[in-house]
């Protein structure tokens, strides 16, 4: 399956998205989560690795608008706005974790809401294409979406997402909680997309299948990027493979624990 490639989801002739941010601060009231972030996400996919409550969400609702941040944030040397819904007419979508579906509504009213603000021919065409694309969501089309599997819903929220053309399209732990068959599935579609043209911006708790098949990523430890680097050096460095892959020091190669921009 061509994911999006020569479809009303690809860029139509726009460059690919770059996003880059400088000393972001972000977190809840008076309490910092996420101190002097500097990174840069290139065209492809660029994914955040790191424990529970290291701040990958938060980063995720930073970027989206849901909090307050500090710092600059530029997409293609224009400021980010800070709104949610400004941000998504600049470009940028979110698959939150959990998905947030309407589960009460089919996937074909889940996915008219992901276009809500298309005209209405354009939307019925986006959705025809997203089952084209989808074969499983279309044999589904007037199921309720609280109704389906894990991976059916991880689906639906990500062709939802896809139905405004981003350009820059973020992903919050899209495989959490589903079965391995569905997992490769998932991040082999998140590859597609960035392949096909959307930039992709993935924070995943699995980290070494989301190496696979990022080009580049990003560690973050209680707030602050400890290492980066092209996917492949990464799935070797130590900061990597001793903190999260369970593999000693001495079956490493030595890797610096300060970022260094990819």
């Amino acid at each position: 399956m061509m994911w999006y490639r020569n479809t009303p989801f690809t860029l139509g002739g726009r460059r690919e998205a770059n996003l880059w941010v400088e000393n972001l601060s972000a977190g809840y009231g008076n309490f910092l989560v996420l101190r002097d972030l500097t990174f840069e996400v290139q065209p492809g996919l660029t994914v955040i690795l790191g424990p529970n409550g290291a701040g990958k969400t938060t980063l995720l609702k930073a970027l989206n608008g849901l909090i307050r941040r500090s710092g600059t944030v530029l997409l293609d040397g224009e400021d980010l706005p800070e709104k949610t819904h400004e941000i998504v007419q600049a470009g940028v979508a979110l698959v939150a974790e959990g998905r947030q579906l309407f589960p009460q509504m089919t996937v074909t009213e889940n996915l008219e809401l992901g276009g809500w603000l298309v005209p209405k021919a354009e939307r019925t065409r986006r959705i025809e294409q997203a089952f084209t694309d989808f074969p499983k969501l279309k044999e589904r089309a007037q199921q309720l979406a609280g109704t389906m599997s894990g991976g059916e819903q991880q689906m639906v929220a990500v062709a939802r997402a896809m139905m405004c053309a981003p350009r820059l399209l973020m992903l919050d732990e899209p495989s959490l909680g589903l079965a391995p068959r569905m997992v490769d599935e998932l991040l082999g579609m998140a590859r597609r997309i960035a392949d096909a043209g959307t930039t992709v911006l993935m924070v995943e708790q699995n980290v070494k299948k989301a190496l696979a098949v990022a080009d580049r990523g990003y560690v973050i430890e209680r707030g602050t990027l400890v290492a980066s680097g092209p996917a492949t050096l990464l799935a070797r460095s130590t900061v990597v493979r001793e903190a999260y892959l369970g593999v000693s020091s001495s079956a490493a190669e030595p890797a610096a624990r300060q970022p260094a921009m990819a």
